[in-house]
């Protein structure tokens, strides 16, 4: 008889950086939000980054409001990525985005027509292994992707319906894994019918181990870049849908250490006013989604200590505190607010059309 497993615990808290333990690795940051800021930040970690290169990106539902701008990564593929791919899989739930036709689809509909787009497990799976894994020895992503050379893993930091927040550990977990098994071995309890059956520290589990089968096999040919913009409580699998922007926009931040980055950006939520930052505050915690961050540091995944490096002041070293001093509220254009409508009145007949049947 098999051992029962068991999650940790604690991901309901934040903890302090007085309370963290380890050693320090560089977290830079900028405030500069375009595409110049973007590129900026990439250039202070891509020193590993050669051979076929893939990037790692949330290319969004059709219309989502919230992801990074199509325009900026098209200005950091053309002046410093020019050879590089686009890698995405097929998404666990019904949407824009299930089948590999409707995916391709969508992909125009956003944008991501600049450079090719390899969604991964279009022609099937292979199996990464997990070393030290609690859950998996391994884990199932989209047969092409080790056949790139280094990957650049760009993450919109937002927030997440089951995970809290989506950091560059979200995006890799989630967003290498293949559409149709390792997906499910990360959201799906054995032998349940409910595709979402794992929640809170065993979902966390999950997913920072099936990050740990991707940059392990990358190694130090990786590198990891958070846009801290539009940052709202819903996850871009939400599309127009996604819970409107409370959050004040922040900046870019970029590091080797992929722990290191999103626990930064973590920081710099809770670094916020009371007002700024209730919204994510509740999410992360009501989801248990610290525990993506514990979790990561017992895998050796990196370190929750950092020193953050402002690059738009001759890298001095600043405080979460630094970042965020002085933001601006959100506030949502109109044309967006508009789609927002739309979609939620468009959901809202439908549940309707399917109560009457």
């Amino acid at each position: 008889m098999s051992e029962k497993k068991i999650p940790g615990a604690g991901g309901e808290r934040y903890v302090p950086y007085a309370e963290r333990t380890g050693n320090e690795s560089i977290v830079y940051f900028t405030r500069d939000l375009s595409a110049a800021g973007l590129k900026k930040l990439y250039d202070r970690v891509n020193g590993q980054i050669t051979g076929k290169v893939a990037i790692k990106l949330h290319t969004g539902e059709q219309y989502g409001p919230n992801i990074i701008p199509h325009e900026w990564v098209e200005h950091l593929v053309k002046t410093e990525l020019k050879d590089a791919v686009i890698v995405e899989t097929n998404t666990f739930y019904q949407g824009d985005r299930d089948t590999t036709e409707k995916h391709r689809e969508t992909l125009k509909i956003n944008g991501w027509t600049f450079c090719p787009v390899d969604i991964t497990d279009a022609e099937g799976t292979c199996d990464l292994p997990v070393k030290g894994g609690k859950w998996f020895d391994h884990m199932t992503v989209g047969k092409t992707l080790p056949t790139y050379d280094s990957l650049v893993v760009l993450t919109h930091f937002k927030g997440h319906t089951m995970g809290g927040f989506g950091g560059s550990n979200k995006n890799i977990g989630i967003g290498c894994a293949d559409g149709k098994i390792g997906k499910k071995m990360i959201h799906q309890a054995e032998g349940s019918d409910d595709q979402w059956s794992i929640a809170e520290e065993e979902l966390m589990e999950r997913i920072a181990e099936s990050t740990k089968a991707t940059i392990d096999y990358f190694g130090k040919q990786i590198c990891y870049v958070n846009v801290m913009r539009n940052i709202s409580v819903s996850c871009d699998c939400e599309g127009c849908l996604a819970e409107k922007v409370v959050t004040p926009n922040v900046g870019i931040l970029a590091s080797t250490d992929i722990l290191a980055v999103d626990q930064a950006c973590v920081d710099m939520i809770y670094a916020l006013s009371e007002t700024d930052g209730a919204a994510m505050r509740e999410r992360i915690e009501s989801r248990h989604g610290h525990r993506q961050l514990s979790y990561m540091q017992e895998l050796g995944m990196g370190n929750r200590r950092y020193v953050l490096l402002d690059t738009d002041a001759d890298d001095r070293r600043i405080l979460p505190a630094d970042a965020v001093k002085g933001v601006q509220p959100f506030r949502e254009l109109p044309i967006v607010a508009e789609r927002r409508r739309k979609a939620q009145e468009a959901l809202a007949a439908a549940e309707a059309a399917l109560q009457q049947q």
